[in-house]
Formats: C-alpha cells, sequence, structure tokens
C-alpha cells in the first residue's frame, strides 16, 4: 500500500516505517523534526518535513502520492511537561489529528492506525489492564489522545474510517545497531540510567518512593519498540477485513523503578546511583497491560518478552552512539 507515517522520524514511528518498507509497501513519512531525526527515518522512504497544522501541505501530499493508509505518531509525549503545559499538547497531539483526519476523508483516505497511550487508563481499576476498562487519564497526556480515540470513534460511525488504536505501555529497546530512543531532552527511565553508565550524567532520579507498590516506586509494562512495530503492521493489515480495532500492547509484566535500575547495572556493570525525589503529578502508581486480546485475535506475541533483553538492545545503542543520531544529519 501506500502510507503515509506521521512523526515517521520518531523513536517507534521511524521503526514502523522501516518495517512497512521491509513488507513492500510504499512509505512517505511527514515530520517537522523539532522532535524527530533525519538519519532515523529508513532508506527508501520518502521524507516531507512539516507540521501537521499545514493543512496545504498534507491536501498537497494526499493529491501527490494517493494514499491508502496512515499511520499516525506525531505527538508530544513527555506526561509531567503536559501538567505545565497542556495547551501544547492538545494542539499538537489533538488539533493536529484532528486535521490529518478531515484531509484524509477528504481524499477518501478510510485507514488510520493510531499511536495511542496506557495513559487513558490512569490509576487502572485493575491489573492486568484490559481494553474494556475505564478511561480516565491523571495527566493531560493521556487525554490529549483519550480525545483522538472519541474523534476515531465517532468518525467511524459517521464517516466510515476504519481505525485500530493501539495503546501501549513503556516502549524500549534498539530495534537495530543503529536506531535507538534519542528524545531531545530525554524523559524516559531506561535511556537516562544509560547516561549515567556513560559518564554523561552523575546519577539517575526516582520519582516517588512512597506508592502503593512493593518497593514504593512506580511499576510499568516494558515492550520492545520492535514488537511494537510489527503490531502496528497486523493491525493495518486487519482492517482489510475489520473496521474499528481496539488493543493494548505490553508484554503483561510490571517492573518497579528500582527493579530497572538494578537490571541496568546488571548490563551495564555501572554503578547508577540513584537520586530520590517528590512524585510527578499525574504519574500512575501501576501500569500493566493485558495483551491477550491482540494476542488471541492477530496472533502477535512479543519477542522481546523480558527486561533483560529490551536492557541488552537499549545498551547496544547507546554505548555505539552515545550521543544519538548525528547532529549534522538531524
Amino acid at each position: 500500500m501506500r502510507v503515509l507515517v506521521t512523526g515517521g522520524a520518531g523513536y517507534i514511528g521511524s521503526v514502523v516505517a522501516g518495517q512497512l518498507g521491509n513488507a513492500g509497501h510504499r512509505v512517505t513519512v511527514i515530520d517537522d523534526l523539532s522532535h524527530g531525526h533525519r538519519a532515523a527515518v529508513p532508506q527508501g522512504a520518502e521524507l516531507v518535513v512539516a507540521n501537521l497544522s499545514d493543512r496545504e501541505k498534507l491536501n498537497q501530499l494526499f493529491r501527490k502520492h494517493g494514499f491508502e493508509a496512515v499511520l499516525h505518531f506525531a505527538a508530544f509525549i513527555e506526561a509531567g511537561e503536559s501538567m505545565k503545559t497542556p495547551e501544547n499538547f492538545f494542539r499538537n497531539n489533538t488539533a493536529n489529528a484532528l486535521t490529518v483526519l478531515e484531509v484524509m476523508l477528504a481524499h477518501g483516505v478510510k485507514r488510520f492506525v493510531f499511536s495511542s497511550t496506557a495513559a487513558l487508563y490512569g490509576n487502572p481499576v485493575r491489573t492486568p489492564i484490559e481494553e474494556d476498562d475505564p478511561l480516565q487519564p491523571t495527566n493531560a497526556y493521556g487525554e490529549s489522545k483519550l480525545l483522538v480515540e472519541r474523534m476515531l470513534e465517532w468518525f467511524h460511525r459517521i464517516h466510515g474510517l476504519r481505525y485500530a488504536s493501539l495503546r501501549y505501555f513503556n516502549a524500549a529497546g534498539s530495534a537495530s545497531p543503529g536506531h535507538g530512543e534519542a528524545h531531545q531532552p530525554e524523559t524516559h527511565l531506561i535511556p537516562r540510567l544509560m547516561f549515567v553508565a556513560l559518564g554523561r550524567q552523575s546519577h539517575s532520579e526516582i520519582f516517588g518512593t512512597d506508592y502503593p507498590t512493593p518497593d514504593g516506586t512506580c511499576v510499568r509494562d516494558y515492550i520492545h519498540v520492535s514488537d511494537l512495530a510489527e503490531a502496528h503492521l497486523l493491525a493495518l493489515t486487519a482492517l482489510e477485513s475489520s473496521d474499528r480495532l481496539i488493543y493494548n500492547l505490553g508484554n503483561g509484566k510490571g517492573f518497579s523503578v528500582r527493579e530497572v535500575v538494578e537490571g541496568v547495572r546488571q548490563v551495564t556493570g555501572h554503578a547508577i546511583p540513584v537520586r530520590e525525589l517528590p512524585r510527578r503529578a499525574g504519574d500512575p502508581a501501576v501500569l500493566i497491560a493485558s495483551s491477550e486480546k491482540i494476542r488471541h485475535q492477530l496472533r502477535w506475541a512479543p519477542k522481546f518478552g523480558d527486561l533483560e533483553s529490551i536492557l541488552k538492545s537499549a545498551w547496544e545503542w547507546h554505548r555505539h552512539f552515545p550521543d544519538g543520531y548525528p547532529k549534522s544529519r538531524e
């Protein structure tokens, strides 16, 4: 198919774009490179540098390429930052998604795969979390994504939009020796711990040690970025015969912040000093996914099912590319 990948120069979007190309699809990436990297875009994919608020640029692209599907990754992802400047998240994550959907409909494109988030569930009523559990975000980032899911439901009912919403948990790891996680700024736990091992930071932080968990720190479900990407391709194919798909993506196993710190110590051989700080606003205590639905319906199965393999692949990327992608190519 001819597919448009929004945010395809980012961490997850670029891996999906690469897998799409390997599967024989014709891939166009649109990214404003504010958080993405030109060097992350896979060979064979066309890169268009533009913001999704540019409706005319989107119209030009749809007219030129005749897209048959859109995979939407472009979004701000820092949950903590969303509690300081929520307006930025609603503008970039929600309003820009609406622009993309409007342009799709204008050009008769009816297949959409959405990069959603486990942040929709907020403080879950049970774990592992299932897809029909209450959606009650505790931060503006999660709310900005939930609003898109609500739009998708209405566009499906009224306009016949076929969509898949993939709610995933903490993406981690490296998809290949030359492709890994490089956010600006980096707020995710595993890369920040790797920075300490590399000597780029003196310590890392633990935000909150008084949560109702076994060791008092947040518990999260980590999933390898390559496994995430495979799920997106399965969902895209499934939209040929299904018109509405909602799936959680995770390993179904939870690891506390302290357990991740200890895992990085083992993988890197570094002491990893940490500093304990108060909780961040909007951080739920436990987020663990049940992915039984996608495993059963689409036969998806993570290849990196344990924390150690995820951390080892992340360490390979960070120790070979301590400064991330080359600055001259961004």
